[in-house]
């Protein structure tokens, strides 16, 4: 069994740093932090990292129900409520927008308001479809390549398909589901390679849905292996056999995890490509670490034995290392865990916070804590029963 006693002390000093930031941030839309270790916000509400900050909120509240962290949360929410009434810029991420934010709040408040946006963001997911090509669609435009953006798919998407596993839930349609089936599908079979590592972007034909290339994307070349590219099959797939408990994609998110679990350095928080040369000044991206060691607490979480034992201990690792290495807890940083890595071939967010690395922080942090909780519930049981 891990010793993972330390997140207690991590998650009181977690507590008291979101205390004093959310003051500052309040229901803004942080993104990554500058040279001066502030962070910057955006103001397009359709961008992909809206729903961090109040989903980290969520997660906080959860525990500590702190009132102002469910209110700055709730304002966060209504003002997304522009993009997803308006239609405009909307795109595959719709998932980590409103499952982090209205689809949580509905499971911790029962709201239905928050549910009917969860199914407006779910019915706009699925209406990306491509179904010649059986694949979600990831943009409106593209700015990164010449690819067509009709037919460019990423590996994030992986992240976004509990959105549809769940409101085929919610309302009992299969269709939702479907989608998130087929596109997984076409995951397996064009984003997973032969060893395991990942592709980050494949295009497709829009029209005939067939293969036409693989695109570099953020990681370092079209045959790399981008750590957060990797980091989104993991607990992308992870999630898809939670929600469908289809083996194959358990076999699937355990050869992944364990490429990523063997490319870690010494001290387990990954570089930002495992397929690069590494040297003291290598860049890390401590967000591909994190929400790695997420989904490696998924996978524990439906394993037994030594393979639960496994993920856990390399879930644990991370997240310790993260937190002793990368947090910010004595200084007047915004962010909560620094060594982020946002673009590396653009040159922009290089060691910095990134808002989606302290969500998975948060989220990992809570995880590991929650096993903490289980066993001392274990034991007194056990010493009642004695």
């Amino acid at each position: 069994m891990i010793d993972n006693s330390w997140t207690d002390d991590a998650w009181s000093a977690l507590v008291e740093k979101v205390k004093k930031t959310s003051l500052v941030i309040g229901d803004r839309f942080p993104s990554m932090t500058d040279e001066d270790d502030k962070y910057t916000y955006t103001e397009d509400l359709w961008r992909w990292v809206t729903g961090f900050w109040p989903g980290l909120l969520w997660l906080i509240y959860e525990d500590t129900k702190h009132k102002p962290f469910a209110n700055i949360a709730l304002s966060c929410e209504m003002q997304m409520d522009q993009a997803l009434n308006e239609y405009v810029n909307l795109h595959h991420d719709v998932g980590f927008m409103w499952q982090l934010t209205s689809i949580k709040r509905y499971e911790l408040t029962g709201d239905m308001d928050a549910r009917r946006r969860g199914l407006i963001a779910a019915s706009h997911l699925a209406s990306r479809f491509n179904i010649e090509g059986n694949f979600l669609s990831a943009w409106n435009q593209n700015g990164l390549n010449d690819s067509d953006p009709r037919g460019l798919s990423i590996i994030d998407s992986m992240m976004n398909l509990p959105l549809l596993h769940w409101a085929s839930k919610e309302t009992g349609d299969p269709r939702f589901k479907h989608v998130a089936v087929a596109h997984t599908e076409t995951v397996i079979k064009h984003f997973i390679r032969d060893d395991f590592s990942v592709n980050h972007m494949v295009e497709f034909d829009p029209f005939t849905g067939k293969k036409v290339k693989v695109q570099s994307g953020q990681g370092h070349s079209t045959t790399s292996a981008w750590s957060r590219g990797t980091s989104w099959a993991v607990h992308g797939m992870a999630l898809a056999y939670k929600y469908t408990k289809e083996p194959r994609y358990l076999e699937v998110a355990k050869k992944v995890a364990d490429f990523f679990i063997h490319e870690l350095p010494e001290d387990s928080v990954p570089h930002w490509d495992f397929r690069i040369p590494r040297d003291a000044d290598t860049p890390r991206d401590t967000s591909a670490g994190m929400c790695a060691a997420c989904g490696m607490l998924v996978l524990s979480s439906m394993l037994e034995g030594e393979e639960a034992d496994k993920y856990l201990s390399a879930a644990n690792a991370i997240t310790k290392s993260t937190y002793e290495k990368y947090g910010n807890w004595d200084n007047d940083s915004d962010g909560i865990i620094h060594g982020g890595t946002f673009n590396h071939p653009a040159g922009i967010g290089i060691d910095v916070s990134l808002i989606y690395g302290d969500y998975y922080y948060v989220e990992a942090l809570s995880r590991l804590r929650s096993l903490n909780t289980q066993t001392q519930e274990v034991e007194t049981t056990a010493s009642q029963q004695a």
